[in-house]
């Protein structure tokens, strides 16, 4: 199993920046992809951004150009560096982490971290 903790959510304003931190612990060397997802108030969740262990990223369309995903495999962490926010953004934001065990793949979430953007 895999657990996740996020961090880095807050409030900020309009054109501001925030950067979300997911610590993975537990079996992470079963771990193939990590992404962010986000949920605003009567929407579904969505994915915002994903990094495989290779590296490859992507990213909806919605937060391209704005949103940079990363990780740091010495510190067994995903970051979410997000840029020029707006009222959209505003949601929380839950990191989840793609494990491979024999033919399956199961998911682990983290709690989720509130992201409020004032205009």
């Amino acid at each position: 199993q895999v657990q996740l903790v996020e961090s880095g959510g807050g409030l900020v304003q309009a054109g501001g920046s925030l950067r979300l931190s997911c610590a993975a612990s537990g079996s992470i060397s079963s771990i193939n992809a990590m992404n962010w997802y986000r949920q605003a108030p009567g929407k579904q969740r969505e994915l915002v951004a994903s990094i495989t262990n290779g590296g490859s990223t992507n990213y909806a369309d919605s937060v391209k150009g704005r949103f940079t995903i990363s990780r740091d495999n010495a510190k067994d962490a995903v970051y979410l560096q997000m840029n020029s926010l707006n009222s959209e953004d505003t949601a929380v934001y839950y990191c989840q982490a793609v494990t491979r065990v024999g033919d399956t793949w199961p998911g682990y979430w983290g709690q989720g971290t509130q992201v409020t953007v004032s205009s």
